[in-house]
């Protein structure tokens, strides 16, 4: 069976909503420096089967484990390196994110950082 000819735009657009995987991943490459092929080897699986995943909803909420595994059993890629990206992708995400949800940038990103530090003075917990 031949992939379909949108496949691939398809995928690319899905980078563009926050609650598709193609957007978790194109965070998790933009985060680590790595290709679309890198991940594809991470995950253990086929370009076009990163382009088919990249369409699937983000598993989200209470049921993020059987989510997940459904999706890697789907796919037939590594459960556990799937869940380690999409993990990564939000801590990071809100490490770098006021309590709004919006992204910090620039000083108010180095306030955030100072502000957590604890003083030499301090008694560590």
């Amino acid at each position: 069976m031949t992939n379909p000819d949108w496949l691939e735009t398809a995928a690319r657009r899905s980078t563009e909503k926050a609650w598709m995987l193609g957007h978790a991943f194109e965070r998790y490459r933009a985060i680590e420096g790595i290709t679309t092929t890198d991940l594809a080897n991470e995950l253990g699986c086929s370009l076009e089967a990163l382009h088919w995943l990249s369409l699937c909803r983000r598993p989200v909420g209470a049921s993020f484990a059987r989510q997940t595994i459904a999706v890697a059993q789907r796919f037939a890629v590594n459960e556990r390196v799937l869940v380690r990206v999409l993990r990564h992708v939000e801590v990071i995400d809100a490490l770098t994110s006021d309590d709004e949800g919006e992204a910090v940038t620039g000083a108010r990103r180095i306030q955030i950082a100072a502000r957590d530090r604890i003083r030499d003075d301090e008694d560590t917990p």
